[in-house]
């Protein structure tokens, strides 16, 4: 059975930057790597790449989250937002809001999360992170 993925914003962002420029590197080997997994990306993921000048047009963001199944928000989803934020403010680590709802979302779904920011997101108990480097 294939595995399911979490692909975060830096990730996916090192993936359009390698694409565009035509370059065979580390975001798109993983790519190359997970073939058979099911690739999936967070409501918010989805936002913050909605945000961004390259994707500025909605047909062009469209596409480029076409191969992406997206996961959405609900009630486990929203208790481990809330859990995560009690945690790491209490220990002085909060991280940004839309990263404790993409932690959030992979815990409540029990998925890795692949990214670049893994120092960020290693502080977050119990989620499996999948380092990535890029250029």
């Amino acid at each position: 059975m294939a595995r399911e993925l979490i692909l975060e914003t830096t990730y996916l962002v090192d993936l359009e930057r390698e694409a565009q420029r035509g370059l065979r590197g580390p975001a798109i080997e993983l790519l190359e790597k997970e073939a058979e997994s099911v690739l999936t990306i967070t409501f918010t993921i989805a936002g913050e790449m909605a945000a961004g000048l390259t994707l500025e047009e909605r047909s062009a963001w469209e596409q480029f989250l076409s191969p992406y199944r997206i996961l959405g928000c609900d009630m486990d989803v929203c208790w481990r937002y809330g859990e995560l934020y009690r945690l790491l403010q209490g220990h002085g680590s909060l991280i940004g809001a839309n990263d404790l709802w993409i932690a959030a979302t992979a815990l409540a779904h029990d998925l890795p999360l692949v990214t670049n920011n893994t120092t960020h997101f290693e502080r977050i108990p119990d989620l499996t992170v999948v380092g990535h480097r890029s250029d």
